[in-house]
C-alpha cells in the first residue's frame, strides 16, 4: 500500500492529504515483508489477470471469490464513489465482506492507468494458510499489522480538509508528458521509470522516481518553459494545478520536497552549462531554475 495513501503530492508520492507518520512507514514495510514471506509458503500457481482502465465499478473479471496481488500498476480502493488508497506493486486486494449487493455499502476497485494482477482461489488460499502453523501466524501478523495501519491512516486523514483528486497515467518511451510552451494544467509525481527534460529540444536534465516536476509553471501561471517526454515506461501521478496551489499551503513536507528538487535541478543544469561553456561564463540557473517545467 502506498506511503500515501489518499489524496496528495509528497516527495515519495502524490497519494495522500497528509504525511503520514514514520510508525506507519516502519508498518507498511512490515506489511510487505509479511506478504512476500506468506506468498513463499503457499504452493499455488497464480492466474494473471490484465486490468483495463476503468475509474468507476469493479474491473472486468474481479472475482470475489478470489485474492489478488498487484503485479504491476495501482489499483484505486474506492469507497462512497471516493478513492480511499491505492494498492501498489505487491499489496494483496482481499474481498470486500460486504460484497456487491449494496452499492452504497460495497467497495469497489479498478484502476485509472490499468494493471496487471495475480489472481488465487481465496479458499484454496486459506485452506494452505491454516494447513500450517507458520502459515497462520503469518497470516495473523499480515492482518494484525494491515489493521495498525488503517487505523492511523483514519486518525490522520480526519485532521485533513484539503482534498485534492490526483489523476494516474502510463507513458510509453518517448511520448512527451509535458510539452513547452503549453499551458499547466497538472504538477506531476515520477512514481517509476525515467524521464528527460529538454529546452528547446536540448536535454537539460533527467527526473528520477519521486521528484515532482511541472510545479514552476502551475505556481507562476506561465507556460511551460520545458519539455518532459519519457526515456523508460514511466508511471505518474497528476495533480490539478488548482488543488496543488491550496495543498502547498497546508502540508509542509510538500514545499520541502518541492524545494529540494528544484535546487537538485539547479545544480543539475548549472553543472551541464559550465561544461559546456567551458567553466566560462554566468549560466542560465543564475536567473532561472533549471529542469522545472
Amino acid at each position: 500500500m502506498n506511503e500515501r495513501i489518499g489524496e496528495t503530492v509528497s516527495k515519495s508520492s502524490m497519494l495522500a492529504s497528509v504525511e503520514l507518520p514514520a510508525d506507519f512507514k516502519l508498518l507498511n514495510q512490515q506489511y510487505r515483508g509479511l506478504v512476500q514471506a506468506l506468498l513463499a509458503e503457499i504452493d499455488l500457481l497464480p492466474t494473471r489477470v490484465e486490468v483495463a482502465p476503468t475509474q468507476t465499478g469493479n474491473f472486468r473479471g474481479f472475482d470475489p471469490a478470489k485474492f489478488y496481488i498487484v503485479a504491476s500498476g495501482t489499483v484505486s480502493v474506492r469507497y462512497a464513489d471516493r478513492a480511499v488508497y491505492l494498492l501498489e506493486e505487491g499489496d494483496v486486494l482481499l474481498p470486500d465482506i460486504a460484497g456487491s449487493r449494496d452499492v452504497e455499502a460495497a467497495v469497489f476497485y479498478g484502476s485509472e492507468a490499468g494493471a496487471s494482477l495475480n489472481s488465487y482461489s481465496a479458499l484454496e488460499f486459506m485452506q494452505q494458510v491454516f494447513a500450517r502453523p507458520s502459515t497462520t501466524k503469518l497470516w495473523t501478523r499480515l492482518l494484525v499489522t494491515y489493521s495498525g495501519m488503517m487505523l492511523r491512516l483514519t486518525a490522520m486523514q480526519t485532521q485533513v480538509d484539503v482534498i485534492t483528486t490526483p489523476g494516474f497515467a502510463l507513458y510509453e518511451p518517448d511520448e512527451i508528458i509535458i510539452n513547452q510552451g503549453e499551458r499547466a494544467q497538472y504538477v506531476f509525481n515520477l512514481t517509476s521509470g525515467l524521464a528527460d527534460v529538454l529546452v528547446d529540444d536540448v536535454p537539460v536534465g533527467i527526473i528520477s522516481p519521486g521528484e515532482i516536476f511541472g510545479a514552476m509553471a502551475a505556481l507562476t501561471h506561465a507556460d511551460r518553459s520545458a519539455t518532459v517526454r519519457a526515456r523508460s515506461r514511466c508511471s505518474v501521478v497528476k495533480v490539478p494545478t488548482s488543488q496543488f496551489t491550496e495543498l502547498i499551503k497546508s502540508n509542509p513536507a510538500t514545499i520541502h520536497a518541492l524545494l529540494t528538487d528544484m535546487a537538485n535541478s539547479i545544480v543539475s543544469l548549472n553543472e551541464q552549462l559550465v561544461q559546456q561553456r567551458g567553466g566560462s561564463g554566468k549560466t542560465r540557473s543564475d536567473t532561472q531554475g533549471g529542469g522545472e517545467s
